[in-house]
């Protein structure tokens, strides 16, 4: 069993605060900013002519990533973000009139701006709400996208039925992770989508600037590269002759990084995946699902109301004759950080949280819904 208190202190921004916002932003371990200032004095003290060993680095952190997610690690990119993953994808589809894209109801905006920005050439963008869902997903559909849970619903998708739909049609299967990735267990292998993509500042609880995808090797056949640059060579380790004509391309999803890599979040990415893996994503996820059920249950006590969606970290609360954003503002103003979101009260339980961060929301939104 994992020692929580001892890992809570791993964060030192929870110290005199409640914080129960993840969903937002994760907060990051004493060891992750230690990696950061590691890698910066490394630079200064070596005017970065090791600068290739970073390389080195970032490829095992890459496994590390694989590991995490069950994949291989010549599955995995690294990404400015979720969507620039998406981007790439949706630019390399040769869209027709008459495609159709299906995306779930009250999507992230990533997951509903590109598909409304290519329904401009003629292709029809399905926007269906789960019940129905996968009867949305046609011989025409080219493109499934959704996100593995609903950013202000707490809404987890059955990936599973998802898939083997996007088979049997042949549409391509786009997986946002980042509201699961490094809270609820995940299998790359065993779901297959073709690409998955995770911001890393959330669950993961790296810096912004800290993303990756997986990409499936059936995907990666027939995807070329968007941004071209000197990493897009297979021989680009060889920096004493780079210029090698046109660029042969890796088979592995490596290709689609182009350039220099963020090296200093990369590495306090690889300290927050060491922690994650340590702890035990079977470990997290019951960590988070038994807090986030404390929460609901909280609500209930001052009369709210849950939407019946228990099996993520997000708990999305609504209050009669309350507003949200005042809530979560006045909240706020106790140093007790939630969020707002749809009209819901937005609360995201971590690991890193415990039974008193819950006890303390409680009392304080008491005490705001009397006011």
């Amino acid at each position: 069993m994992p020692d929580w208190a001892a890992i809570r202190q791993e964060y030192p921004a929870l110290a005199g605060r409640t914080f129960l916002n993840t969903a937002t932003f994760g907060q990051l371990s004493r060891r992750a900013v230690a990696a950061m200032h590691a890698h910066l004095e490394r630079r200064q003290k070596t005017a970065c002519g090791d600068f290739l060993s970073w390389f080195d680095d970032h490829d095992r952190l890459r496994s590390k990533l694989a590991r995490l997610i069950r994949a291989d690690a010549a599955d995995i990119a690294f990404v400015p973000n979720a969507a620039a993953a998406l981007g790439l994808l949706t630019s390399g589809i040769d869209w027709r009139e008459g495609d159709e894209i299906a995306i779930l109801e009250n999507e992230f905006p990533n997951q509903i701006y590109a598909p409304k920005h290519i329904a401009a050439r003629g292709v029809t963008l399905r926007e269906e709400p789960w019940p129905g869902f996968l009867d949305a997903i046609t011989p025409r559909t080219r493109l499934v996208s959704v996100s593995s849970v609903n950013y202000s619903t707490g809404f987890r998708v059955p990936l599973e039925p998802v898939a083997r739909r996007c088979r049997e049609t042949g549409a391509l299967f786009y997986l946002d992770g980042t509201q699961s990735c490094g809270a609820l267990d995940f299998d790359f292998t065993a779901i297959q989508p073709d690409m998955f993509s995770v911001n890393c500042y959330k669950w993961m609880l790296a810096p912004n600037g800290a993303a990756f995808m997986a990409v499936h090797p059936r995907l990666r056949e027939r995807l070329a590269p968007l941004s071209i640059g000197w990493r897009s060579h297979e021989g680009w380790r060889n920096v004493d002759n780079l210029h090698q004509g046109a660029p042969v391309f890796k088979t592995s999803a490596e290709k689609y990084e182009g350039g220099m890599l963020p090296s200093v979040v990369l590495y306090a990415l690889e300290a927050s995946v060491d922690f994650l893996l340590e702890t035990g994503l079977g470990a997290i996820e019951a960590r988070d699902l038994a807090l986030a059920a404390e929460v609901r249950a909280a609500a209930a006590r001052l009369g709210g109301e849950s939407l019946p969606f228990t099996d993520s970290a997000i708990a999305a609360l609504r209050f009669e004759g309350a507003d949200s954003s005042a809530l979560a503002r006045a909240l706020k103003a106790r140093d007790i950080q939630v969020s707002a979101r749809y009209g819901l009260l937005r609360v995201s339980t971590h690991f890193y949280n415990d039974s008193s961060d819950v006890e303390n929301f409680e009392s304080a939104l008491r005490a705001e819904l009397r006011r």
